[in-house]
């Protein structure tokens, strides 16, 4: 282990593992709670456009995704604001818009094509310095709008109505929200993929919301639960050399499952006795 721990790619997958499961658990407890995880995958999918131009134009393609993944986001969120009925069409068409966009673009080349499986389905152990640094910014930046906003999110969660009749522009701090899914994405990206980001954003909050129901204790455990599936994942798919982010994204929805289902057989079996408990009480 020792010795693997001084291999620096071994060190920024760590790094990275780190950032991501603080934004993870800190939006990822806002889409779930909201139910915006299609959205997510909206924007996420979008972000490939942005991908394939960066390789097109020779620029980083993270920040290409970057920028594809904000005007999408905006995007959404204006189409969304505008009109009522239409954001689950707004959503698919951007959808396949960015996935075909990114297709087009790379295909466009004049050299061989490059190998974006990573951008696509995650390669933490392929994470560079400028992906690093990039991470850390957009990380930075989420946090700390996250605990500046965190009266006003927590009130738009569980009480949009009340918020709207004291006058708090709810629409601006939608759009804030859909900017840091937005942000949130690119951090993911080079860790679990395009594809599969959307389990890393939703099993470590599903998993915290099994232990409690606090918005901020929730937030602590998500980034926990992150934390522990993406470090998992990625000593797994290093040993057996295979994808890191199917690894980790197996990892984070098996044990969501065992929890659950512990979770119910337990209940379950708490209900049986209370009833045989009853039960007992009417015949003595």
């Amino acid at each position: 282990m020792e010795v693997i721990l001084t291999y620096r790619f071994i060190q920024y997958a760590i790094l990275s593992a780190f950032l991501s499961s603080i934004v993870c658990g800190l939006i990822g407890v806002i889409i779930v709670e909201k139910k915006l995880v299609m959205m997510s995958g909206g924007i996420a999918h979008t972000s490939y456009g942005g991908v394939g131009l960066g390789y097109l134009l020779g620029f980083e393609p993270l920040v290409g995704a970057f920028i594809f993944s904000i005007l999408a986001a905006l995007g959404i969120g204006f189409i969304k604001n505008k009109s009522t009925g239409f954001s689950d069409i707004v959503i698919g068409l951007f959808w396949s818009l960015g996935m075909s966009l990114g297709i087009l673009f790379i295909g466009l080349m004049p050299a061989y094509p490059p190998n974006v499986s990573s951008y696509l389905f995650g390669n933490i152990l392929s994470v560079t310095t400028l992906n690093l640094w990039l991470m850390l910014i957009l990380t930075v930046i989420v946090v700390s709008v996250i605990l500046f906003f965190y009266q006003d999110f927590k009130s738009h969660l569980f009480d949009p109505e009340f918020n709207a009749i004291l006058g708090k522009r709810t629409k601006v701090i939608e759009n804030i929200l859909l900017i840091l899914i937005a942000l949130t994405v690119v951090v993911l990206i080079r860790v679990v993929g395009i594809v599969l980001v959307i389990a890393l954003l939703t099993a470590p909050a599903a998993t915290a919301s099994l232990f409690t129901k606090k918005l901020s204790a929730r937030m602590g455990v998500s980034i926990l639960f992150g934390l522990a599936y993406t470090l998992v994942g990625l000593f797994i798919s290093y040993r057996i050399n295979v994808a890191s982010g199917a690894v980790i994204v197996f990892v984070s929805v098996f044990t969501y499952a065992a929890l659950y289902l512990i979770q119910r057989f337990q209940l379950k079996r708490h209900r049986m006795a209370q009833y045989r408990r009853h039960n007992n009480e009417i015949q003595s």
